[in-house]
């Protein structure tokens, strides 16, 4: 059902998760004269704590049994992050209750072309770059879904000449019914098996980018994976591919690592790689279809290349923080796996000072172990609580320094300067969860660069 607030006001609403996406829907639904019923699990005195602006009067259900009076709603605006396969929720819909999100209804009631960005990893650097090529070619541009602002603040500013770049998650992706002008899938190999069923069950929710397209709209999909297959032949769009290997009629590097975009005069030389400042060769699939992506969009070829060259990718991505004495220092605390950590690693050909380590996430670290035995990691600052099992992965072949038992980022960031010399890197690249010594990724990124600016 195509919901509108005219349908909505009809209907006894509720909001379901009350984080950041929560509160912005409650705020929406307000301001178009709805008073919605918040569900919550934050039991009742710290949910009026951390939201003093939400009075009594407004009926809220709170704390571990938060689910159990959902069925005294019409339609629930659903935060993507809880499973629709709850007990309590199958219960509802059984017994007629709607459920649907903020990107639903905002995929309903959007007068702008949107498009869409989907991938296991690099969603947010993908999205973010095409934005930016968008607004630097003077386009109507908007940037949100799971980056930049919550979809539905900006909302009733659309016009038809507007451009929004969603980036989109499986959560978000799972229930929508329709599909964005520009579909974008990056990659898809597997996560939140928390939450979805399989492996299976995750690739079908990814699938909807593309799986509600009609011929005039665009699939642009990453001719690397072999499993995008699928993708390419669900969609009934335009099919665009784009690849950091080979040639095709997309966006793709050439044998001298030039950027070379397909456009309708014939290809174009955007740029080449060493140009770039992003690191690392996952970071060339995303310049690819950013580049596609903003081109069918619109965008220009002088304001592609602009934007791309000057690009430096998004905070506590491999993002540079500084150069100390011809030492280069990145902040890659938005790490939290050994994958990730992984390809932080394989982004440079310089002598690594790694400094990694945190709380427990439940992963392996064998292949991370292999991959700094082999690299040009020359030593390593372990902190955490993981810092002794991931060591235990790396062999003795691996004879560079490592150094335990620093609990301050500025002990550490001091330590790893005393451990480099002219032309090292120092990587801050945990592969685990941050909690123990810091509050979150962010709180850790931002302790490193406090920390290597006052060297």
């Amino acid at each position: 059902m195509e919901l509108s607030i005219d349908i909505i006001k009809k209907k006894k609403i509720g909001v379901l998760g009350f984080g950041a996406e929560g509160k912005t829907t409650f705020e929406y639904l307000q301001n178009h004269g709805i008073e919605p019923v918040i569900f919550d699990q934050t039991e009742k005195n710290n949910f009026y704590k951390k939201n003093p602006e939400i009075k009594s009067n407004i009926k809220c259900f709170l704390g571990k049994k938060y689910l159990k009076k959902i069925a005294e709603v019409d339609l629930v605006f659903k935060t993507p992050g809880i499973p629709i396969l709850d007990p309590d929720i199958q219960t509802a819909i059984k017994n007629g209750v709607i459920f649907t999100s903020q990107i639903e209804f905002f995929f309903d009631q959007s007068k702008a072309n949107i498009i869409g960005v989907t991938g296991t990893k690099g969603k947010g650097t993908t999205a973010t770059l095409i934005y930016e090529i968008l607004k630097r070619s003077g386009k109507d541009v908007y940037l949100g879904g799971n980056i930049g602002l919550p979809a539905i603040t900006f909302l009733d500013k659309l016009s038809e000449q507007s451009l929004v770049i969603l980036e989109l998650s499986s959560f978000q992706l799972q229930s929508l019914q329709k599909s964005p002008k520009i579909a974008v899938v990056l990659n898809v190999t597997k996560d939140h098996l928390d939450y979805h069923h399989d492996v299976s069950e995750y690739r079908e929710a990814k699938k909807n980018i593309v799986k509600f397209q009609t011929k005039s709209d665009y699939s642009i999909i990453n001719a690397d994976y072999p499993v995008l297959n699928s993708f390419i032949a669900t969609s009934k769009g335009e099919i665009l591919l784009f690849s950091k290997k080979k040639a095709g009629n997309g966006c793709y590097i050439d044998k001298q690592d030039n950027i070379i975009l397909q456009t309708k005069a014939g290809p174009v030389m955007i740029l080449n790689i060493n140009k770039l400042l992003l690191r690392g060769k996952h970071n060339l699939e995303n310049v690819t279809a950013a580049i596609l992506a903003s081109y069918v969009a619109g965008a220009d070829i002088n304001s592609i290349q602009k934007v791309v060259k000057s690009f430096h990718g998004l905070e506590h991505r491999l993002e540079l923080v500084s150069k100390k004495n011809e030492v280069a220092y990145y902040n890659d605390s938005f790490s939290t796996t050994p994958e990730t950590a992984i390809a932080a690693i394989k982004s440079f050909n310089e002598p690594i000072v790694l400094i990694l380590g945190g709380s427990y996430k439940g992963s392996d670290y064998a292949k991370l172990g292999y991959e700094i035995e082999k690299s040009r990691v020359k030593a390593l600052i372990l902190m955490g609580e993981m810092a002794t099992e991931i060591s235990k992965n790396i062999s003795t072949k691996f004879i560079g320094k490592r150094v335990f038992g620093l609990t301050k980022m500025e002990e550490m960031v001091k330590t790893a300067a005393e451990l480099s010399k002219r032309g090292d890197v120092v990587l801050l690249s945990p592969a685990c969860a941050s909690f123990g010594l810091f509050e979150n990724y962010k709180d850790r990124g931002n302790q490193f660069k406090k920390a290597v600016r006052k060297l």
